[in-house]
């Protein structure tokens, strides 16, 4: 028996800076959405736990105990009183360190997939507790479904179903450690009042124009290749609204149609080779 599942990307449609608590995280408040391209995580069991790693980005990732996906099976184990037997799979398909919750996700669909393979279950609160042990912004990666976040990215409510959307992801092929950004996040920003997510495409990226990404300067002075990406993608033909997600480098492009998105992508990529383009729908 051989059980997978995917870890798509998740995307910050806005990423609002509060504030920064005593020790050192920084408050937010952010609409996330994920998009259908992703990582793949595969489970079989196994008498004991290994993990392999395989896809584009593999060689960006730490040894196999670092990982998430290793780390996620290993405290699950323990809150189960359990061996963590299983033989592991990802295919790394994200970018590493690039604003996109690669390794949230990882973690997530892990502990979803494992729980199906041992054939146990876990209340929602019991894995919820566990998820944010692995980091916070596992637990709104466990639904991989739009939501609000508040806190640290801990405080998670589950926004309606968004309009239909397309998307093409683009990372100019650099890693951007998270810290350092927030280390160079600017003045705090106020809270935005939430919307009613309107069902008409237009309207809704209207309501996300009136937003933004409060890290966009902070990752643009250390990784100055993310104004290029964003003024590529807003130049797109039907581009709705071009941003960056998280704490970059990867930005992204909202479309009403797959199709415009992909055939950006494919423009996008046949004009910056060394770029990472992916083209899909949000979610």
């Amino acid at each position: 028996m051989r059980l997978s599942a995917a870890a798509p990307a998740k995307l910050n449609l806005y990423l609002h800076v509060l504030g920064r608590r005593p020790d050192g995280y920084h408050l937010l408040d952010s609409l996330v959405a994920f998009a259908d391209i992703a990582d793949e995580i595969g489970a079989r069991p196994a008498a004991g736990l290994t993990l392999n790693v395989t896809g584009p980005f593999a060689g960006g990732l730490e040894g196999a105990k670092k990982n998430l996906v290793w780390r996620a099976a290993t405290l699950l184990a323990e809150k189960l009183g359990r061996p963590p037997g299983a033989a592991l799979t990802l295919v790394k398909n994200l970018p590493v360190a690039s604003g996109i919750g690669g390794g949230s996700s990882d973690a997530a669909a892990t502990l979803k997939l494992l729980l199906e393979l041992w054939q146990v279950r876990l209340d929602e609160a019991a894995l919820g507790a566990l998820a944010q042990k692995l980091g916070a912004d596992v637990p709104v990666c466990l639904a991989a479904r739009a939501a609000w976040l508040g806190g640290i990215g801990e405080t998670v409510d589950y926004a309606p179903t968004l309009p239909p959307l397309a998307v093409v992801l683009a990372n100019p092929g650099v890693a951007q450690p998270t810290a350092a950004v927030f280390q160079r996040a600017g003045k705090a920003a106020s809270r935005a009042a939430r919307f009613a997510v309107p069902q008409d495409a237009a309207h809704f990226v209207r309501l996300l124009a009136e937003r933004r990404n409060d890290l966009t300067a902070a990752a643009t002075e250390l990784v100055p290749a993310i104004s290029h990406v964003l003024a590529r993608l807003a130049e797109s033909p039907g581009a709705l609204l071009a941003r960056m997600s998280g704490s970059g480098a990867t930005c992204f492009a909202l479309f009403a149609e797959l199709a415009a998105a992909q055939a950006a992508a494919r423009t996008l990529k046949h004009a910056e080779p060394a770029w990472w383009v992916a083209p899909g729908r949000l979610r």
